[in-house]
Formats: structure tokens, sequence, C-alpha cells
């Protein structure tokens, strides 16, 4: 069986261990960057081996970027060697934060066209909690060709991804939504503990990722989700919504969920709100 969204502490442990399966953990803080790592090192699922956000799920920023660019196509095929990911690799990932950094790996994967990949519903807590071990210090993965059936070469699905420039030609159009996924005081401008202005791009909806969630961190049932974006995408086609956040992480969030509740096609808005305040002519608002 192969798993494109979610998969489940039980599930995975019948597939761990197994050379067609990479385990990632992306543990992270962004008020803390080592402290993923640190955490890996402590103790992590058996065989995972650990993806951090700054370094292998993004590139660096530059002065016209949000806080988190996409990588490379290149750069990210070589991580995912690294990380012994190959052409028939069932990759799962999971995060101590309720999926929030998991799904941008997953939908990483799927942009460079890799779909065998799940995250780990409920996370390392979930994990833990059904007994599954762990172990500690660094893993050593296989190489990719040995690990999943021959290196694989990334084929980037260029529709997957919107840009500002698009972002600010569509805004004025009615078929077109796009959701922010950040918390609603940030949102709203009420607080903004990251980036330099407070607000949210004019004419955006606010869809907060934690709006996924139970109350034990899994995500919400298929059907509950799928009334969930109903009501939001109020009758729009879901290729017709994008996702964004502070940086084009936790949008991706919203886009798994999406997926879970049988919507395809939305489309990530990578340099999210840390890019388009770069320039001061584009129209914020605040409020709720």
């Amino acid at each position: 069986m192969t798993f494109t969204t979610l998969i489940d502490a039980a599930a995975l442990r019948e597939l761990a261990g197994k050379p067609d399966t990479a385990i990632v953990d992306c543990r992270f803080d962004l008020t803390n960057p080592e402290a993923g790592r640190r955490a890996y090192l402590e103790g992590h699922i058996p065989g995972a081996r650990y993806a951090d956000l700054n370094q292998d799920l993004s590139a660096p920023m530059t002065p016209s970027s949000g806080r988190h660019p996409l990588p490379a196509a290149a750069d990210f095929a070589a991580t995912l060697d690294r990380l012994g990911v190959g052409r028939a690799t069932q990759v799962v990932a999971y995060d101590d934060s309720s999926g929030a950094f998991a799904a941008r790996a997953w939908w990483l994967l799927r942009w460079v066209g890799h779909q065998a990949v799940a995250v780990l519903d409920g996370g390392i807590k979930a994990w833990i909690g059904s007994g599954g071990a762990m172990e500690s210090g660094e893993a050593k993965p296989q190489p990719s060709a040995a690990a999943g059936g021959g290196r694989w070469s990334p084929q980037v699905d260029t529709a997957a991804v919107i840009d500002t420039a698009e972002v600010e030609m569509r805004l004025a159009d009615p078929s077109f939504l796009l959701i922010d996924a950040r918390a609603a005081e940030r949102y709203a401008g009420a607080v903004e503990p990251i980036d330099a202005v407070a607000g949210h791009v004019a004419g955006a909806v606010n869809q907060p990722f934690s709006a996924n969630l139970a109350a034990d961190g899994r995500f919400l049932p298929a059907p509950v989700l799928r009334q969930l974006w109903e009501k939001r995408l109020a009758g729009r086609d879901a290729r017709q919504a994008a996702a964004m956040c502070g940086s084009g992480v936790t949008a991706c969030h919203n886009l798994l969920s999406l997926e879970v509740a049988g919507f395809s096609g939305a489309k990530l808005y990578a340099g999210s709100w840390s890019e388009w305040i770069r320039d001061p002519h584009r129209p914020i608002a605040r409020g709720g």
C-alpha cells in the first residue's frame, strides 16, 4: 500500500526498517533553529534521518524573498538522495508540531514529482503513545539507489506554485481565493512575533492550520475536513485557491488538509507574508 497523505503510527510500525521506506524527522523551532536537530539526536523514530527546515527544506533567503524560499529542485533532489529517497521509496515525515513542518517536506516531495510521501498523523507524540521505540544519535541511511529502486530525477510541478506577481494580479478576481494559515491574531495584525510588518494581504481570508486538527494533535477525519473546506471554498474549484502563511511553511499544512478532504490542485504562495511586505506599496489589511 502506498501512503500519499497521512499515515498512523500502527501502519508506520509495519513499514519502519524496510529498505524501501525513508522516515524523515522534520522537527524545528523557528525561534531556536538548532532545537530540532538536538531533539533528533536525543531521540527519534528508529532509522529516521533529520531534515532541517532552513538547510534542507528551504533555500537561503534573499533581499527580495520571503524567509523560507523553495529550494532549487536539484538541491532538494540531492537532499533526498542523502536521506535515502529513491524512485520507489515510501517517505514518511514527522515532527512534534502537529505536522506543521512535516507538511512542508510532504509538499516539496510532491512538488518534485514524488507521490509516495505521507505525514505521520499526530507526529512523534503519537508514535511514542502507541508504544513505538526510539533511538538516539545520527542514523546512517543507505544510498537512495540501493534503498529505493534507483536514483530519481525531479520533475517539478510548476503549476503548484504561485508567485507574488500573480497574487497581485489575481486579488481582484472573485474566483481566486488566497488562504492565510497563520493564527487569527497574526492575520489580524494584533501581534507579529516574527515579521517586520503586522497584518495580512488585503483580500486574503484566514484559515489557521490549527483548525485542521483535533484536540490530540491529529488531523480531523476526512469528512469533517471536507465540510470545513467546502465552506471555505464557497463553491470555488480548489485549483483557484492558493495557500500562504508567514513564509510558505505552515501553508503546506492547509494544502495537506485539502488533499485529505479530497480537494486537489490548490497552489502554494511560497513567498507568503514575509515576501509580500518586502514592497511597502503592496496592499495590506488589519483586523478580522
